[in-house]
């Protein structure tokens, strides 16, 4: 193969010369240039966005086809698995850490139900091992595979389906019956049954793009997923009275005083409504904290946690921009003289990281969920009655954000400045939030009476 990393890419056009309505993608390798049409202008661009990406990752391009590497190697793909181990090749690169443990959980769940019947077929788990473990790694991460392992890897390489059977609709129904269910056998949960059926969409797609099949096979199924439930349920939602005796009880939990060193991290969820993540990555520079009045973080960094083979650095919290934002963007979130009493105080016993974190481990590391979410159960258990405990009530520390923004809400302030200090769009804010909103069926009541007595 004859390559270049001299790629030029121009503007996409509209294709007049054709009756139907297309569109053309043009660029050039080694002054070589190539095109492509697409009916619909979306599929252009994706399109174009993935070259621009490949080149920007530094991928040699063929000079003859004017494909990088990875998209060479999805079109010679003959079987399912090896054309969404060539989507993973491709989507790594700039994936974050999340989102590639996503996708490797997401097809682990499909490929399985995707093969034909071969004899020796590993049993369920051990085959979702091989591919979360191995197969579904680019090939610069995979581990040596120990015997077991190197088994199921050759049975589901000769097992694979050939791409061309996706063009089946019981082909791809199989598929989708498979992300409805667990390993166990049992239903999945609405939301993770849409989010791995995105991965497979974003699949297919791929394989649409770059014309292995005619049209996305998903469409023509009529399958129809659980309803997702995207409000909070209210009854997660502690009142300030109930923050305020979880907060204390915090610190009367955990060995070597680790919930004392945790309690400011909680009241960053309640009175900023910090994500874990953010909180977690808080800085001494994010921070304004006058002797008196209100405060005020920026926030601009987030640290999810995830397993150490999905990030680039090795580490369990992969440094991120803020959800839902650009990776420069900031959130300015007011933040009222409790909360700046608390960070002071712990400011002034615990210090800061060489890196100004505020909140760090007993070694000086990031501070990992299992730690807090201990501590957040032990704290549960002394501040509520055996009722509320055995109830969804501030079940997982993350409800702390959805009882500050609900409190937000119903205290009057209005939908954009919540939506704002929360890091929502607002309707997204007014979608999640619906249910947790008080009062305000009273107020319908009410005009609903004085027009029927009118």
């Amino acid at each position: 193969m004859n390559t270049s990393y001299d790629v030029k890419f121009f503007e996409i056009s509209r294709n007049k010369s054709s009756k139907t309505p297309s569109h053309v993608v043009r660029w050039s390798v080694a002054r070589k240039r190539s095109s492509k049409t697409y009916r619909t202008k979306a599929l252009a661009e994706s399109f174009l966005s993935d070259l621009r990406q490949a080149a920007k990752r530094g991928e040699a391009f063929d000079i003859e086809t004017g494909f990088p590497q990875s998209m060479i190697k999805a079109k010679d793909a003959r079987t399912i698995l090896e054309f969404v181990t060539a989507f993973i090749e491709m989507k790594w690169p700039h994936a974050a850490a999340k989102t590639r443990d996503g996708m490797s959980d997401a097809l682990a769940t499909v490929l399985p139900s995707l093969t034909k019947e071969r004899p020796g077929r590993p049993d369920a788990e051990t085959l979702r091992t091989a591919l979360r473990k191995h197969l579904l790694l680019p090939e610069s991460k995979r581990p040596a595979a120990p015997p077991e392992m190197a088994q199921a890897v050759r049975w589901l390489r000769s097992a694979s389906l050939d791409l061309a059977a996706l063009n089946d609709a019981k082909t791809v129904r199989l598929a989708l019956d498979a992300l409805a269910l667990r390993l166990d056998g049992k239903a999945a949960a609405p939301n993770t049954i849409a989010r791995k059926r995105a991965v497979f969409h974003a699949v297919l797609e791929y394989a649409v793009e770059l014309e292995e099949l005619d049209a996305n096979p998903l469409h023509k199924v009529k399958w129809k997923p659980p309803k997702v439930t995207e409000t909070v349920d209210p009854r997660v939602a502690v009142n300030p009275r109930q923050a305020q005796e979880l907060l204390t009880m915090v610190t009367y939990v955990g060995g070597r005083g680790r919930g004392r060193r945790l309690m400011a991290l909680f009241a960053c969820m309640y009175y900023a409504a910090l994500r874990p993540a953010e909180a977690v990555g808080l800085r001494l520079q994010d921070c304004h904290l006058p002797l008196k009045g209100w405060g005020r973080l920026t926030v601009d960094v987030s640290r999810p946690e995830v397993n150490t083979k999905w990030t680039d650095s090795g580490n369990a919290h992969e440094e991120r921009g803020l959800k839902h934002r650009g990776r420069d963007d900031v959130r300015p979130v007011p933040i009222p003289p409790e909360l700046v009493k608390i960070l002071r105080q712990h400011i002034d016993e615990y210090g800061t990281g060489e890196d100004g974190r505020l909140f760090r481990s007993e070694r000086g590391g990031v501070i990992a969920s299992t730690a807090y979410t201990e501590v957040w159960q032990d704290a549960r258990q002394l501040a509520f009655t055996p009722a509320q405990v055995a109830s969804p009530l501030a079940r997982r520390p993350y409800d702390l954000r959805h009882a500050a923004v609900s409190l937000w809400l119903n205290a009057g302030v209005s939908a954009p400045d919540v939506a704002e200090r929360a890091g929502h769009s607002v309707d997204v804010l007014l979608r999640v939030y619906a249910k947790c909103l008080d009062g305000h069926k009273d107020v319908a009541n009410k005009r609903i009476d004085d027009a029927l007595a009118a």
